[in-house]
């Protein structure tokens, strides 16, 4: 579906994701690319579970960390899971490339207790700048060119709490990650990537 840059295990972006996954959950990260955080969340928080990821190099890096993968495309999604069958589900720089965006957040809520998304923001002021400019944003977050970028889907913080809204999700967290700070004032302009932790109401 998509080659992921992911941050590394070391990262601090990485490690405030990980700091939302409670110790021991059994984990389920959809678009997991090479499998880094479902890795450093198994040896470092003593978690469990699974990663799905379409791409043949992600699947085989996966497999080289020992990493549990199933090969498989989201877009046809997650049926084969059961209700509640993961303590968190994991979305990492996957939303934005999915058809089926608002069903798979759905989704997530249902296979997991609690869900976490994590998408380029893009309401971040430097990307506000290049559009009042006339050219589309690349950045760090999204670095790709209009005509080149896998990302289908462009949004921001308030975009998601709208969305979460809708689909009865509770958010339970937010927060914005910019150059491995987390950012709670003024998310939405300050920061270049969207934290959600959320589950049904």
């Amino acid at each position: 579906m998509k080659q992921v840059i992911q941050a590394s295990a070391t990262s601090p972006d990485l490690l405030s994701i990980a700091r939302l996954v409670p110790q021991g959950s059994r984990v389920l990260d959809l678009g997991c690319g090479t499998g880094e955080l479902l890795d450093y969340l198994i040896r470092e928080r003593g978690c469990s579970g699974y990663g799905v990821e379409l791409n043949d190099a992600n699947v085989q890096a996966c497999v080289a960390r020992g990493v549990n993968v199933i090969q498989f495309n989201l877009e046809a999604g997650l049926a084969l899971f059961g209700d509640a069958s993961f303590d968190v589900v994991l979305q990492v720089n996957t939303l934005q490339h999915l058809r089926n965006a608002e069903v798979m957040l759905r989704e997530t809520a249902r296979v997991g207790r609690i869900g976490i998304v994590v998408f380029p923001n893009f309401a971040h002021w430097p990307n506000r700048l290049a559009v009042l400019r006339g050219r589309m944003p690349v950045t760090k977050a999204l670095p790709y060119q209009w005509y080149d970028t896998p990302n289908i889907r462009v949004g921001t913080l308030r975009d998601f709490d709208a969305l979460a809204r809708q689909n009865q999700l509770q958010v339970l967290d937010s927060f914005g990650l910019q150059d491995g700070r987390e950012v709670r004032f003024w998310p939405n302009a300050r920061a270049s990537r969207a934290v959600f932790k959320f589950r049904r109401a």
